[in-house]
């Protein structure tokens, strides 16, 4: 075998129906939440014409069906609070799902007044001490860095938690620090 097809759903039998672009759209949303851009862009690979997924999505969200600020916030809040990830990976995620940068600083903003950053990073980073206990604490320092800031944190604060949980191995952060401030996404 060459490789796996990807399946194309049949063209709509009217692509410039209104009710079939609702309808769709419906059905996709009863799997899960989703963004308006997310929404548009499954109806246009579906085949179904700009007008039509214009009116679905208006009429979407006047029922409140697609609300973007809500799925900010939501979204925001869960990745923040319960799978432990950072600001810069939210954002990223946030933008991915073409929520507005607007939209993604009030939830962010939202979020972080819920939940303090201080406490995901030091809670992710007694487990990982726990779960790296062979490797020597220098490096275990160093890899813990690397880590807290793939998930999205920013190296300032993973800095001053690392320092202030570890202060005898912060001579292993040395150098690892950005000389300038980050740049936003």
């Amino acid at each position: 075998m060459t490789g796996a097809r990807t399946r194309r759903p049949a063209p709509p039998d009217d692509p410039s129906s209104e009710k079939l672009a609702y309808q769709k759209a419906l059905a996709r949303l009863a799997r899960r939440e989703m963004s308006g851009a997310e929404v548009r862009q499954g109806l246009a690979r579906d085949g179904f014409t700009p007008p039509a997924i214009d009116a679905a999505l208006a009429r979407l969200a006047d029922l409140k069906f697609v609300d973007d600020p809500r799925l900010g916030a939501r979204f925001a809040r869960s990745r923040l609070a319960e799978r432990g990830l950072g600001q810069h990976r939210v954002r990223r995620a946030l933008q991915q799902k073409g929520v507005s940068r607007g939209i993604i600083e009030e939830s962010l903003h939202a979020a972080l007044q819920d939940v303090s950053e201080a406490d995901v990073v030091d809670r992710l980073a007694r487990r990982f001490w726990r779960q790296k206990e062979r490797l020597e604490p220098e490096r275990r320092v160093q890899a813990l860095w690397a880590f807290l800031l793939r998930r999205g944190f920013p190296a300032g604060l993973v800095g001053r938690r690392l320092r202030s949980l570890w202060p005898n191995w912060s001579d292993a952060l040395a150098g690892l620090e950005p000389a300038e401030a980050e740049p936003e996404d």
